[in-house]
């Protein structure tokens, strides 16, 4: 999971190297749209209070699928996009400064990464029952749902500092 482990900390590094970009535009307005409309919606600090929320989320998450319940069976995991709590924790955060967001994403990463480098061979093949996506293993959840999720959200960041109109 060195690949998995390394990709997160790069997307990471590369959201926190936005941090002048994201502090000059300051305050950033907020969205009318955040539930489960398109998230192309979203602005900065929208796309950050997610990223934030997802990566202790999924970790979480991850962590009782590895824990298992002793029975073998997968372990029911996840949530949909329209989740109250998911909803409801982006409306919190995204009325943090996007400075304190980037810390608690720093803080995030570093946790996950710890996660994903504490796994044993044998705990990324256990299998969880996600609502939607059906069995799927600790190392595939990793990937889609931590580390290509953050990729994307990365992506989305740039691609809003620079379409956003000069302040």
């Amino acid at each position: 999971m060195d690949d998995v482990s390394q990709r997160i900390a790069e997307a990471g590094a590369e959201l926190i190297a936005l941090r002048s970009d994201l502090l000059a535009g300051e305050p950033w307005p907020l969205s009318a749209t955040y539930g489960t409309e398109p998230e192309a919606d979203w602005g900065p600090r929208e796309v950050l209070a997610h990223i934030n929320e997802m990566l202790s989320y999924w970790t979480s998450e991850l962590t009782q699928v590895v824990a298992g319940d002793g029975s073998g069976a997968p372990v029911p995991f996840g949530r949909v996009a329209s989740d109250p709590e998911r909803l409801a924790r982006i409306a919190a955060d995204r009325e943090r400064p996007a400075g304190e967001l980037l810390d608690a994403i720093a803080a995030n990463i570093e946790a996950t990464t710890g996660f994903v480098n504490r796994l044993e061979p044998g705990a990324l093949e256990r299998v969880g029952e996600h609502p939607t996506r059906g069995e799927i293993t600790v190392a595939a959840s990793l990937d889609r749902f931590i580390a290509s999720h953050l990729e994307d959200h990365v992506r989305q960041v740039r691609s809003i500092l620079a379409d956003a109109p000069a302040r």
